[in-house]
């Protein structure tokens, strides 16, 4: 199968995984809860309190699960056209077929996984490269292997603490934090960022990925002058590309309808 193949069956398989048990509106009623998480109430996150049902983990895994691919997915796809030819048009960097840094990667230490999403994105991109996630709650590392599994992702997710875990660094080594890092109580965020940049400095190439969300995100800037300082860049994403059909619906029934995908980086 093609990679878009094993995408849209993927996104299928979702659908008939999750709504076995769910109508779409208790979906969309969970979904407009677990937003209301995210925004409102941040210091549930930490506790778990965001997957704390059945409604929940069904609306992650079908509206939010999906956006973090496509969107990390662009994003790879952004940075390596980038590299191919920085100062080129947009036209002759896709047609160029050098090799990338953002595409050599052999194997990703994927940190606060969820359920696998941004992982498989770009090991998907990256010739199907290894992934390793680790994530603290147990049904989304059940749900992780499975993607791996759907999707044709060499990989394995297992439970653990981010700030225990070692970072790996050499050559084709990338290390990647996607929709996590804002989640992180405060002393393991703040002991992460020198972890990262010792990691980029022996080899790993680091991904950090997160929303546009300027309230929230105390942290980004004093990160993004560590991050440049090591040669890294940060950026900000938008990408017009229309949701998949059960993703519009689903958003538009919890009051989201995002017309573009938007995310910042930080790219080593």
């Amino acid at each position: 199968m093609t990679d878009e193949e094993r995408v849209s069956g993927w996104l299928q398989a979702l659908e008939t995984r999750h709504l076995a048990d769910l109508t779409a509106a208790e979906t969309a009623r969970a979904l407009r809860a677990l937003s209301s998480c995210y925004v409102e109430r941040r210091a549930k996150l930490a506790s778990g309190g965001a997957l704390d049902s059945a409604g929940k983990r069904a609306a992650f895994a079908l509206f939010y699960a999906p956006l973090h691919f496509l969107v990390t997915r662009e994003i790879v796809r952004a940075l390596a056209s980038r590299e191919r030819a920085p100062n080129a048009p947009v036209e002759a960097r896709h047609a160029s077929g050098a090799a990338t840094d953002v595409l050599q990667v052999t194997t990703i230490l994927d940190l606060g996984c969820g359920t696998g999403a941004a992982g498989a994105a770009w090991a998907l991109e990256a010739d199907r490269c290894t992934v390793r996630g680790i994530d603290r709650h147990p049904w989304v590392v059940a749900e992780a292997n499975w993607s791996y599994g759907v999707l044709g992702v060499s990989g394995r997710a297992a439970s653990g603490d981010i700030d225990r875990v070692p970072l790996k660094a050499g050559p084709g080594d990338a290390i990647l934090a996607a929709y996590t890092v804002n989640e992180l109580p405060q002393p393991t965020r703040d002991g992460l960022l020198p972890r990262l940049l010792e990691a980029h400095q022996r080899g790993a190439r680091v991904l950090v990925v997160e929303p546009i969300a300027r309230k929230i995100m105390g942290w980004w800037h004093r990160w993004e002058t560590d991050v440049t300082a090591a040669g890294g860049t940060c950026d900000e994403w938008r990408f017009a590309i229309a949701l998949p059909e059960r993703q519009r619906q689903l958003g538009r029934a919890a009051g989201l309808d995002p017309r573009e995908l938007t995310a910042r980086s930080f790219w080593l």
